[in-house]
């Protein structure tokens, strides 16, 4: 199965708010997830991200891609960081 962390599309017309979820990649967008691992709402200013670390770097641990927009936001909130030293530290 291909994990993917990806944003999945709530809220109104017009006023989107996305939920950041691993998914099976052969799923549709706004269908069935395995784990929400946040939320992204771009209408505020700043646009507000709430990411659960533990659960984000869990999965990508086991092997889950991330989007390229969900890395953008990973990487803001420094997770990417994070599993980037956990990995330079099982290399060595």
């Amino acid at each position: 199965m291909a994990v993917k962390i990806r944003l999945t599309r709530m809220g109104a017309k017009k006023k989107p708010v996305y939920r950041i979820v691993a998914s099976d990649s052969r799923r549709p967008r706004d269908g069935q997830y395995i784990e929400l691992v946040g939320t992204y709402n771009p209408l505020t200013n700043p646009a507000t991200v709430n990411i659960n670390e533990e659960v984000a770097l869990k999965w990508l641990n086991n092997g889950a891609e991330p989007t390229d927009t969900v890395r953008n936001l990973l990487s803001k909130a420094g997770v990417m960081q994070k599993f980037a030293d956990s990995k330079k530290k099982e290399s060595k």
